[in-house]
């Protein structure tokens, strides 16, 4: 007998029963934590379980927000809306159900290891029946899945059936990394961008790195140039807090780490990791814009993660989303993400559904940051 149940909390799964669904995942029981307790504004969480005779076969991250349907928005009309959002707060906001999370990679269904495919999404239709009950009962106007990953086959056999609509989404990328030092990377790339990187490998010789594992007299300083990076951004779906940094370090000893930069005694930049023995995840990178041109720091950075992963046998960078192009020169894969989306009224989805293509994340200008 299949139960598929809704949980406003982590806590009501033990550890070993989530993580057995997500393994190798960076992700996991103790981050998904990490983000429940950090107190983003605006944000609730929910939990999908799909269980068979008790046991716990299908799981999902889910959370709960206001979405503005502006937030992809760029250039003159992003200037109207604005406007328009602070005459009528309301106007443009819309109570809405996702599937995944606020502050993760990708949204991925976690599986029993054993599971057919036929089992997978049998689960998978489960989990989106139960979502679309929670938002009829609860009234949330949209339902989405936020940053489903294209290589899970489940997604693209069940979201039509619940006539989720698929938009393409910002791909992340990886890089494995199988060479014996940072050189060895370099002579990998081409002629151009290797005289390029090592110019910026050198004026960011000067910087003082380490690698910490708590903000202990430098949460301040970590805050500051979070808010800085925050206000150039172009495109953020959610605030971070102090709170979110100091769990994800405290809760994750081992794996989590912030790599701080340092022109003397004045922290410029400071990057929040997660890693296992497979893989080295690049979650935050903040930066004194001051700073930023004048030591290279997003490339120096890259480097000293690089770096990192050659000391430590870790064969897999991962740099999340956004700046594409540039992760391509520097020898990264990139990997498809979509949104799914409908709105449970259907005159206005259908609206939806005729100006989608202004929404489409993958039309935003690679040069533009995200946060």
């Amino acid at each position: 007998m299949i139960e598929t149940t809704a949980h406003p909390s982590i806590d009501a799964f033990a550890t070993a029963d989530w993580n057995r669904l997500f393994p190798h995942e960076l992700e996991d029981h103790a981050y998904l934590r990490a983000i429940e307790h950090a107190g983003l504004a605006g944000f609730r969480y929910m939990y999908f379980a799909v269980r068979e005779d008790g046991r716990l076969c299908a799981a999902v991250p889910a959370f709960v927000t206001d979405y503005r349907l502006d937030t992809t928005v760029q250039g003159g009309l992003r200037h109207v809306t604005k406007a328009l959002a602070k005459i009528f707060p309301r106007l443009l906001r819309i109570p809405m159900l996702s599937l995944g999370s606020p502050v993760t990679e990708r949204c991925r269904v976690g599986f029993a290891p054993d599971a057919t495919a036929e089992q997978r999404a049998a689960w998978l239709d489960a989990i989106l029946a139960q979502m679309e009950t929670v938002a009829a009962q609860e009234g949330f106007g949209m339902l989405a899945v936020k940053d489903a990953p294209l290589d899970e086959p489940a997604w693209q056999q069940v979201c039509p059936r619940h006539g989720l609509r698929k938009l393409p989404g910002l791909p992340g990328a990886t890089l494995d990394i199988p060479w014996r030092d940072v050189d060895g990377y370099l002579e990998s790339l081409g002629a151009s961008t290797r005289k390029d990187l090592r110019r910026k490998r050198r004026a960011g010789a000067a910087l003082t790195i380490e690698w910490r594992s708590d903000l202990a007299a430098i949460a301040d300083e970590v805050q500051r140039l979070y808010r800085e990076t925050l206000a150039h951004a172009e495109l953020s779906f959610e605030e971070l807090t102090p709170a979110y940094f100091e769990n994800v370090l405290r809760g994750m000893p081992g794996r989590a780490f912030c790599v701080t930069y340092r022109e003397g005694e004045r922290l410029v930049a400071f990057n929040l990791v997660l890693r296992d023995s497979e893989r080295l995840l690049d979650k935050f990178l903040g930066m004194d814009y001051a700073a930023m041109d004048r030591y290279n720091l997003y490339h120096v950075s890259w480097l000293e993660n690089i770096r990192h992963c050659i000391e430590h046998g870790i064969g897999v960078y991962e740099s999340g989303q956004g700046l594409h192009r540039e992760k391509l020169r520097l020898g990264s894969t990139l990997h498809a993400n979509a949104l799914w989306y409908r709105h449970r009224n259907r005159f206005i989805d259908g609206v939806f559904a005729r100006f989608e293509k202004w929404a489409s994340l993958d039309r935003l200008d690679d040069d533009h940051e995200t946060a």
